[in-house]
């Protein structure tokens, strides 16, 4: 590595006062002799682990273990967080060549013979070992059985083959997502003064504001989510709807280079030889063995209860939706990009709800502000900014996070506006995370969002489905933010995936307790709180559209999981997700949630895939969890908070998710707090559609 390059690389890293990296300072042609010269000094640090002559310990084996590889996790943070949020060509070649190198090298870890046989040995006399702590004994059950999964146990030729599938399988997941943020960015509609029928005024600014970015006269539409949706439910031309609604769910499915319908039949295939080496029939089989779920066949179970209620609700609305139509003077049949077009006309008829009147009173800030109330409230967190901080892009904010007792808690920092450097979606992540080890480390944690940016001088404006978001994200933020253990390895969120959403989900429901928003849902131009007749109808609807919005993700749910359950997967993936949604009874009038070429949880790396399920697993929990709180008639109730934080919040991966919540609520749930939640059964709270 040259001096210059060496200087660069050293820029990739938290400054010695604790502060933020300096990402002005950091160069993309740096990282990857960084990512070289930190996997180095990792596979030494693995190499004196596994041939240490000492018979292995706790300490000589699993705790240095954990101390291995600091430089390359602090490289590998930074450079990801670059990749999602502020990317550009240069970054993107690094990811593409960086990707598999990882692959490789955590394969050679998982497949080091002596390195295994050490735990392996640790891993026998786990109830004979003196002086383990609980916590102790999970790191070593998670560390051997992350081995295991990772092929320690194969032999020959087929540990060579596996360290290859998992090589190409990480080039694969980058290509993808690189391939749908290419159709992202590079499809726009300009759109003139006579296109704008029906739109809000917030939409029409945002949308000025997105012509003048690209240097278009007018008006422009992005596939932005943030924009997408609202022009899908306000725009009366229909015509422009369903432009906009079929570029938006075929990204990934379009001819030339960023076309991902032969990367999607690779992947699967490849996983499906994965599965195989390792033992198990299916890819799902593989991936849900290590959940909550522990099998294809309890998902399954779980998605096509709730799709049955789902769908009939569903359903019974498109009919309401078309008859809403003919009385408006439209006889065509209801199609997808019409859906979000008359649930809105129905909403406004049967509630009186208007989003254009909702809308100013979820300013950004206010939203913001609201999150961290309830974080004060529940857990004595206390945010404070540093405007003199700054991340990867000028629109990022940074908060010091305190106890009540004034002492820190760590980092947080938002990155709010939607941009062409950025990928679609919101996500949570650290660029360091929580542990005890010699003196500790405090967590640093950020949200990623695609909200619209205002005009010039105008406040950021949420819709509730925003707003939902923002304290979805926040509450995963929590969840690194509050981590208490000792091991880096169990921190945070480093739980079983159909865990990992309990504390965001569950998050989302103190948006809507009164009293949050009659302090924090503040009109934008006229300072006046949210009025109680508008709470109220607020309340009163907030299970409007629940067929819609379950059968939406249902079906992307069972998709995902039918496509990964088969020992054979299908050469054509879009042929099978038609022929799965068929035999479902997919209603015509609604699409997928996210159709298999852009659905990035599954096939933009290993995350989600066979595994998008969680989402409603965790829903389970968080309905039936919130309803602690309201047992006590507190919806900050001390003691219940107390519990929370204590056995999910703060707990990480210390010890089972079961146990975990079985801790918390003394129970396991039932579906039921679920369909009660979204009303397709008697007692959900508010009137919903039930009844009518």
């Amino acid at each position: 590595m040259n001096v210059s390059l060496a200087a660069a690389a050293s820029a990739i890293a938290f400054r010695d006062d604790g502060a933020l990296p300096d990402f002005v300072a950091i160069r993309p042609e740096a990282f990857l002799p960084a990512f070289e010269a930190a996997m180095a000094s990792h596979r030494a640090e693995i190499a004196a682990i596994a041939g240490d002559r000492a018979a292995p310990t706790f300490d000589n084996t699993l705790g240095a273990l954990e101390h291995a590889g600091e430089r390359l996790g602090e490289v590998a943070r930074i450079f990801f967080a670059l990749a999602g949020a502020h990317t550009d060509a240069a970054l993107q070649t690094v990811e593409r060549d960086v990707s598999p190198a990882l692959a490789r090298h955590s394969s050679a870890i998982a497949l080091d013979a002596e390195l295994f046989a050490r735990v392996d040995d640790l891993y026998q006399r786990r109830d004979v070992l003196e002086g383990l702590s609980g916590e102790d004994r999970r790191l070593l059950e998670r560390t051997h059985a992350g081995f295991v999964r990772a092929g320690a146990r194969l032999v020959g030729d087929d540990r060579q083959r596996l360290a290859e599938i998992d090589a190409v399988l990480s080039t694969l997941g980058t290509q993808f997502s690189q391939n749908v943020l290419a159709d992202e960015r590079d499809w726009v509609m300009p759109l003139g003064a006579d296109d704008l029928a029906g739109l809000p005024d917030y939409l029409v600014a945002g949308m000025s504001a997105i012509a003048a970015e690209k240097g278009i006269d007018g008006y422009a539409l992005t596939l932005s989510r943030s924009v997408v949706v609202p022009f899908l439910g306000f725009s009366t031309r229909r015509d422009l709807r369903e432009i906009a609604f079929r570029a938006w769910t075929s990204r990934g499915e379009n001819d030339g280079p960023s076309d991902n319908r032969g990367i999607m039949a690779e992947m699967l295939a490849l996983r499906a030889e994965k599965a195989r080496l390792l033992g198990f029939a299916s890819y799902a089989a593989y991936k849900l063995d290590d959940q909550m779920a522990k099998t294809p066949a309890a998902v399954r179970g779980l998605l096509e209860t709730v799709w049955t209620h789902a769908r009939e609700r569903a359903l019974q609305d498109a009919q309401a939706l078309a008859a809403l139509a003919v009385a408006e003077g439209d006889n065509s049949p209801i199609e997808p990009w019409d859906w979000r077009f008359y649930a809105e006309r129905r909403r406004q008829a049967e509630f009186d709800l208007d989003e254009t009147e909702l809308k100013p009173y979820f300013q950004l800030d206010r939203m913001i502000d609201a999150a961290f109330d309830v974080a004060g409230r529940l857990f004595g967190l206390i945010f404070e900014p540093m405007p003199e901080a700054r991340a990867w892009h000028p629109d990022t904010r940074v908060w010091r996070v305190r106890e009540r007792d004034g002492r820190e808690r760590g980092r947080f920092i938002g990155d709010y506006f939607a941009r062409s450097s950025k990928r679609s979606g919101a996500w949570m992540s650290a660029l360091r995370g929580q542990h005890k080890l010699e003196g500790g480390q405090l967590p640093v944690i950020y949200n990623v969002c695609n909200f619209a940016r205002p005009a010039d001088g105008e406040p950021a404006l949420l819709s509730l489905d925003d707003a939902r978001t923002l304290f979805h994200e926040f509450g995963h933020a929590l969840h690194g933010l509050l981590s208490d253990v000792t091991w880096p390895s169990l921190a945070g969120t480093a739980v079983s995936r159909d865990f990992v959403e309990l504390p965001s989900q569950l998050f989302e429901h103190w948006l809507t307790v009164p009293e949050i928003l009659e302090k924090h849902a503040v009109h934008a131009t006229t300072g006046a709180v949210l009025p109680r007749a508008l709470l109220d109808k607020l309340l009163a609807a907030r299970t409007f559209d629940a067929g819609f919005d379950t059968v939406e993700y249902t079906s992307s749910a069972l998709v995902d999981l039918g496509l990964h359950e088969t020992a054979s997967p299908p050469q054509d993936p879009l042929a099978a997700e038609r022929a799965m949604l068929e035999a479902l009874g997919m209603p015509r009038e609604i699409a997928m949630r996210h159709r298999s070429p852009h659905f990035a949880h599954v096939f933009a790396g290993d995350g989600y895939s066979a595994g998008y399920y969680s989402y409603m697993w965790s829903e389970v929990l968080d309905a039936d969890a919130f309803e602690a709180f309201r047992e006590t008639g507190d919806p900050f109730d001390p003691e219940t908070a107390g519990r929370l934080l204590e056995h999910v919040y703060s707990a990480g991966n210390s010890r089972d998710a079961a146990v975990l919540y079985t801790a918390f609520r003394g129970r396991m749930p039932s579906p039921e707090a679920l369909l009660r939640k979204r009303g397709f059964v008697a007692g959900s709270a508010g009137r919903g559609r039930q009844g009518r």
